[in-house]
């Protein structure tokens, strides 16, 4: 399995049908993805709550519990699969809950491995682009987004200032030499600064630099020192103490947390 490999996980009670899903995507995967099955709802939600799973394809209709119960359980996973609902009866009512599950397709059994192949390949798509938006909010500062996209509206010094600390990220700087940059007295400056965006001077600095530090860890292999520079901190233990205050979590764990190595760039 490449380093873009996925974990599609087959749920189904009937043997001679798991196999049979099985091994045409393993034919179809080539070593490409990890196929994985489980008999019944209870194992497979063990096998979703202990490891990362891309892909869920499971019988709806299964003793002690149904494929729906399943996919529903499925819904207090930090990380949900992106799941296909096979079922032996053309039901509307299973259907129709399917869909209001978020499930991204149907298929009735026996079904063709064309189908099953092509159903395989779009919810992989489908998977993706739910992990692009979940990795682009785990790296989104929200109120400070607010506050840059709002930067049109504020007075030409505040603007000024906001423009500097964006240019001058890797540099050492405070509140009084941007003033200063500006011809604004520092007490007026801080004042003005607060009531236009919201923050102080210096949580602004913090969070943005923070915030691009987010962006190196998910889009770089940089090492934590090397990003800690970049984001104008001279030492990474003051880095990694800031990270957590606002992050709650580390920078490396962040970095694991989020997911983003598969998409990472060498520098």
């Amino acid at each position: 399995m490449n380093q873009t490999g996925k974990t599609i996980l087959i749920v189904d009670d009937e043997p001679l049908t798991r196999e049979g899903i099985r091994k045409t995507l393993e034919a179809w995967s080539a070593g490409r993805h990890q196929i994985i099955s489980s008999c019944n709802g209870a194992e497979a939600l063990e096998q979703l709550g202990s490891r990362l799973i891309h892909l869920l394809i499971t019988d709806i209709r299964m003793p002690e519990m149904n494929g729906l119960q399943m996919v529903e359980a499925t819904r207090h996973l930090g990380h949900k699969p992106v799941t296909i609902i096979i079922s032996g009866h053309p039901d509307f009512e299973y259907a129709q809950s399917a869909i209001q599950l978020g499930v991204v397709n149907y298929l009735l059994k026996p079904v063709k491995k064309v189908k099953l192949i092509e159903a395989v390949e779009q919810a992989l798509v489908v998977e993706e682009e739910r992990e692009r938006v979940e990795t682009m909010e785990k790296m989104v500062d929200t109120r400070l987004m607010q506050a840059k996209t709002s930067a049109n509206h504020y007075t030409p010094p505040v603007q000024q200032a906001v423009q500097y600390v964006a240019d001058h990220l890797q540099e050492q700087f405070g509140m009084r030499e941007v003033a200063n940059q500006i011809h604004l007295n520092p007490s007026y400056f801080s004042a003005l600064f607060k009531e236009q965006t919201g923050f102080t001077f210096s949580e602004y600095v913090t969070r943005s630099r923070l915030q691009k530090a987010k962006e190196l860890l998910l889009q770089t292999r940089l090492p934590i020192t090397d990003i800690s520079e970049q984001v104008g901190y001279l030492t990474p233990k003051y880095f990694i103490k800031l990270f957590k205050d606002y992050e709650k979590i580390s920078p490396s764990q962040y970095r694991k947390q989020a997911g983003g190595a598969g998409d990472m760039v060498e520098t």
